[in-house]
């Protein structure tokens, strides 16, 4: 299904995505608050575990294209950690633009609608966003959204002494 913004529309994902979500995640300053960027096998296969988890949670992350140009501009959406976090089991927002669409509100405009749909669509009562301590823009986003800052904790997939193991985590509630 896809669901519409002003200027955006977030749908499943077709196979023609894979080139421009492999460049999306090679990208080293748009992976600049992750371990790395992704290899072209790597992207493949989350683009993969992208599309099987929504299909087993009827929600997921949404390719994004904007819709004057029907360009690819990354991905928004809403994911069900599959690894133990301290906060226990939740449903999180998350995105990641192409570069050159960030800046514009596109990030804002996406997330916007995302929670729209998991609050009205998908009855969650609760979404929550974390990042890395330095990733400030993302916090900005969180903030804007209407999201409460929460606890700092350590992500548990990163090892000690890592300069992005120490995370914030925003909530936000029906």
């Amino acid at each position: 299904m896809n669901y519409q913004t002003e200027r955006l529309i977030l749908r499943p994902w077709d196979d023609d995505d894979a080139p421009a979500f492999a460049r999306l995640n090679a990208d080293p300053q748009v992976m600049r608050y992750f371990p790395a960027p992704l290899s072209r096998e790597q992207s493949d296969a989350m683009l993969c575990t992208l599309r099987e988890r929504m299909i087993s949670n009827g929600f997921g992350m949404w390719a994004v294209e904007e819709r004057r140009s029907g360009d690819f501009i990354g991905m928004v959406g809403l994911n069900r950690p599959v690894i133990a976090m301290p906060f226990g089991e939740v449903v999180e927002i998350g995105w990641r633009l192409v570069r050159a669409y960030q800046g514009r509100g596109y990030a804002y405009e996406a997330a916007h609608r995302a929670l729209d749909i998991g609050f009205h669509d998908y009855g969650l009562t609760e979404i929550v966003a974390f990042t890395a301590l330095a990733n400030l823009d993302s916090q900005r986003l969180m903030a804007r959204l209407g999201m409460a800052r929460d606890i700092a904790f350590d992500h548990p997939s990163l090892p000690e002494g890592d300069w992005l193991r120490r995370h914030i985590l925003y909530r936000l509630r029906r």
